[in-house]
């Protein structure tokens, strides 16, 4: 290891910044977020490093240099071109045990500046000991995604409970359970969630009640319309830490994948009249796994509630009084549409949009059907492949266009997405010769006819 990685505080000690352009005053704006007041010399200052120093109860030199300047201080950064007088500040503060940064010449630091990923009080430092910044912060982009915002708060609103925790668990092991408990616990999704005041009723909860530290949870989470980079990093974090997954049959098997290796998985899909598991079977499935103390997460094709029976598997938990949370996915309407092309709304072709189930139940589709033929409105079918003539019928016979276009989205946003299109008159028959593979989307509306001039994806 090159260097000791180490955080000093430096709140409300002066710290010296010799340069005045756009270097020094990146140094100045990080060194002055960690509450140092900031003294700078150089010849010319930029404007904006002035205000900024100045804002901040520093002290702004215009002139050269001087050995002097280093009086006070307890660190100093060297941030201009002229090799002669950054070696010479270098020489001089270390002389002095000064903690000096030289920019871009890590023979003359004796510390490093890393780059930050700043979740305070919660921080991560990367370096690579000056041989590679740009790696570096190419790997601080990489944690950014990781590490949630509400990380800082957590970490806060533990640095709170410490004292007592210490004091109900004076054996630093009992300490160190505790805490890993509480981190896994629904407390720490709580304060992701933005329910601070829930989380800290949690905690203090569980300080007084061990019992109370419980895994149980369970996560409903969206899994979009089939591409894995349509997850989102909240539904990626979740499917890390789930101990059971029950999943669908429109969840892909990329998707699947990424959930935690050593999970139990058990599959729940339904297809048009054959549910594997019927439905009043799944939601009685997610309580008994959380009830076992475990984190369950049901993860549906899509949004979980657009068509999704989201909302029936949450009202079973409720009333059993079991944590759960949310996370939407990217609906297939959007993200099938996007992926073919073909914007759902348009100021030129349709001022709304609406979804509609095209599943057939009882051999009929019960649907407003007046209420969908006006040309300003696209409508989006899901689950509507058997019941595409009966669609494209009833919106003719109720006033639509038969020449109205219609797309026929096949496994859309995946490798094997397929858009077919014709009107409402020659849709049915376009697709007689066509092995269509569900799930499918079936877009109608006037949007339609942009797709050859707004489709990327080749299919």
């Amino acid at each position: 290891m090159q260097y000791l990685p180490l955080f000093t505080d430096v709140r409300g000690k002066p710290c010296l910044i010799v340069g005045g352009g756009d270097i020094a005053l990146r140094k100045a704006r990080l060194i002055q977020r960690a509450g140092a007041v900031v003294h700078l010399v150089a010849p010319t200052i930029d404007q904006k490093l002035q205000a900024l120093v100045e804002k901040n109860n520093g002290q702004c030199l215009a002139r050269r240099f001087e050995p002097a300047d280093l009086d006070g201080v307890v660190l100093a950064i060297a941030a201009t071109e002229d090799l002669a007088l950054n070696t010479q500040v270098s020489e001089l503060a270390q002389a002095r045990n000064i903690l000096v940064n030289v920019v871009d010449s890590p023979a003359l630091c004796n510390f490093i500046l890393p780059s930050i990923v700043d979740r305070s009080p919660l921080v991560v430092a990367i370096s690579s000991g000056g041989s590679s910044p740009v790696l570096a912060r190419y790997v601080r982009s990489l944690i950014e995604t990781a590490i949630p915002m509400a990380f800082g708060r957590f970490a806060a609103l533990i640095g709170k409970f410490r004292p007592a925790v210490k004091q109900k668990l004076p054996d630093i092991d009992q300490r160190r359970d505790f805490w890993e408990g509480v981190i896994e616990s629904p407390v720490g999704e709580l304060m992701l969630a933005g329910k601070e005041t829930q989380a800290e009723q949690r905690l203090a909860e569980m300080i007084e009640d061990s019992a109370a530290l419980s895994r149980a949870e369970v996560y409903l989470v969206g899994a979009g319309p089939g591409d894995p980079d349509l997850l989102t990093f909240k539904a990626l974090r979740l499917m890390q830490k789930a101990d059971v997954v029950l999943y669908d049959r429109l969840v892909a098997d990329e998707i699947v994948a990424l959930t935690r290796a050593d999970a139990e998985r058990v599959y729940v899909g339904k297809a048009r009249s054959d549910h594997a598991v019927p439905q009043n079977q799944i939601n009685q499935l997610l309580v008994d796994y959380a009830k076992q103390n475990k984190r369950v997460l049901r993860l549906k094709g899509g949004d979980p509630f657009i068509f999704g029976r989201g909302g029936e598997e949450l009202a079973l938990l409720a009333e059993e009084n079991i944590p759960f949370q949310v996370v939407p996915g990217v609906t297939a309407a959007s993200g099938c549409a996007a992926y073919a092309g073909i914007p759902l709304t348009h100021r030129d072709y349709a001022q709304s949009v609406r979804f509609v189930t095209g599943h057939l139940k009882d051999g009929s589709l019960d649907l407003p059907w007046h209420e969908l033929v006006h040309p300003a409105q696209t409508v989006v079918f899901y689950m509507g492949l058997m019941g595409l003539p009966t669609i494209c019928a009833k919106l003719i016979e109720n006033g639509r266009s038969e020449y109205t276009p219609i797309a026929l989205i096949q496994q859309g946003t995946t490798k094997h997405q397929k858009v077919i299109t014709a009107t409402l008159a020659t849709m049915v028959e376009r697709i007689e010769d066509e092995a269509i593979q569900a799930p499918t989307l079936i877009i109608v509306g006037e949007v339609v006819e942009l797709r050859d001039s707004l489709s990327w994806y080749d299919s």
